[in-house]
């Protein structure tokens, strides 16, 4: 099978200008804006650049039950599975794409018999020509179409599957990043609990014994029935806390099993809510590094890469859409002659163009469409920045404010403690009522269920400044 020489440079000559053309870019990408970021998360400048957000879950959360429940989670979560299949998915997708640009290639074998009207010219034809009453045909070949990406369509569609699969994963870390810390947060719930449960028990006990003493001084004449009466209530209101507080340790159990992909049940706790440590230093680092770190900020970057090859997309269409076809194979009327080769071979090669006229001024509108997506895409940038930072800054200030609350009510549970066991003394030898005494156990039981509760919410601030800054996505 021979071409003319003509042919051939000719042929040569199309396919190294389309070569060159598709090294042109007619749409600029957007480039990824500069958020206005503060210095400092606070009033001193940090003296770590990243702060807790770059360590290691493991290292941030070292209760090794906490850790059982989080890699359980991680293993068993069923948002985490259906995560993890979509990323399977992109990945399948970001292979496919990498033979966009290769040629497409079919192989077709074909027979075909037709049988004319005798009084048809292919009829008269055939019986004068061929001497047979039907016409055979016999064609087996491959077919090869190639489009020539001069206008980087093929490349921004590339380019934007490969964004979506890296999005994928940042969403997969956002989701382990947020299972994390609301498993976390319901662990440190569970030890709240647990620490209030000790607190209404201990004053039941207390309680009991200053009953006792107020029912020896009624027998005594030295109190009236109200004093006991007070007394037994002040106890029923502490034993009533019990079973209230288990149904919430039953609740949050539940939750947090089915968390965690297990089925609903109970949980075991080594250790109290006041023994749990983070590291000692907790900052926030720098926020210009810190901010970036989050996978939801670098989800809307890749946001941004998708939006700029759409409107590269877009933009091609526009222009002249260039193709070179070619088919090459064996073709006979009688199949005694289809592999009579060289003389039953044959070769077609062809360089069509494509170019858009009048489609009601679609292709105009998509690429505007996809040009003002893209502002808008910078704009989501920019207020994915600022909630960013104000959630670090939301968790920063609970943090130091919860600080002043915890020393606060402790030295509050430490005088209360004193004043209870003086105005004790004092009702035993008849120097204080029973009123007094009353008055102080229930400010020292509320006390001491609000030191559980402000411990609890300071772990779930430093929880979210951990979450805030990114943590625990690797």
């Amino acid at each position: 099978m021979k071409y003319p020489l003509k042919n051939v440079n000719r042929f040569l000559l199309i396919s190294s200008m389309l070569i060159l053309a598709s090294g042109c870019k007619i749409a600029k990408d957007l480039p990824l804006p500069q958020p206005e970021l503060p210095h400092a998360f606070g009033e001193q400048l940090p003296t770590d650049t990243l702060g807790i957000g770059a360590l290691p879950w493991r290292n941030f959360f070292p209760d090794k039950v906490l850790q059982q429940l989080i890699d359980s989670a991680l293993q068993k979560n069923f948002d985490m599975a259906i995560a993890l299949k979509n990323i399977e998915q992109a990945d399948l997708l970001v292979k496919q794409s990498k033979w966009n640009n290769i040629p497409v290639v079919d192989f077709q074998v074909a027979a075909n018999s037709n049988t004319p009207s005798k009084n048809s010219l292919n009829g008269l034809t055939s019986s004068q020509f061929l001497g047979s009453k039907h016409i055979e045909d016999y064609t087996a070949g491959a077919m090869l179409s190639w489009e020539a990406d001069i206008w980087g369509r093929i490349r921004n569609s590339n380019k934007a599957v490969l964004a979506s699969y890296l999005q994928r994963e940042e969403a997969r870390k956002t989701l382990q990043t947020n299972l994390i810390a609301r498993i976390a947060k319901g662990y440190f719930s569970l030890l709240m609990l647990d620490q209030q449960v000790r607190v209404a028990q201990r004053n039941i006990a207390l309680i009991d014994s200053i009953s006792h003493t107020t029912s020896v001084l009624y027998e005594a004449g030295q109190v009236s029935n109200l004093a006991v009466q007070q007394a037994q209530a002040q106890q029923l209101l502490a034993a009533g806390l019990v079973p209230q507080l288990e149904q919430e340790i039953s609740l949050q159990e539940n939750a947090l099993s089915i968390l965690v992909g297990q089925l609903p049940g109970g949980i075991q706790r080594r250790t109290s809510i006041h023994e749990t440590r983070f590291p000692s230093d907790i900052t926030a680092g720098i926020p210009s590094i810190t901010i970036r770190r989050r996978p939801d900020i670098k989800s809307r970057e890749l946001d941004l890469t998708i939006a700029n090859a759409k409107v590269g997309i877009t933009k091609a269409q526009l222009y002249p859409a260039l193709r070179i076809t070619a088919s090459a194979g064996v073709n006979a009327l009688k199949a005694s002659d289809w592999f009579n080769i060289p003389s039953s071979l044959f070769g077609i090669v062809g360089v069509s163009v494509l170019q858009p006229l009048l489609q009601h001024k679609e292709l105009t509108t998509n690429y505007k469409l996809a040009t003002i997506e893209r502002e808008k895409t910078v704009i989501l940038f920019r207020q994915s920045v600022l909630n960013a930072v104000g959630e670090v800054s939301e968790a920063m200030t609970k943090i130091e404010k919860l600080k002043q609350q915890h020393f606060i009510t402790a030295k509050r549970v430490e005088t209360l403690q004193q004043a209870i066991g003086n105005a004790t003394s004092l009702y035993q030898n008849g120097m204080a009522n029973y009123i007094e005494v009353i008055t102080a156990q229930q400010n020292k039981l509320q006390s001491e269920l609000d030191l559980a509760t402000i411990t609890c919410h300071e772990l779930l601030a430093i929880t979210d400044l951990y979450r805030s800054l990114g943590g625990g996505a690797n």
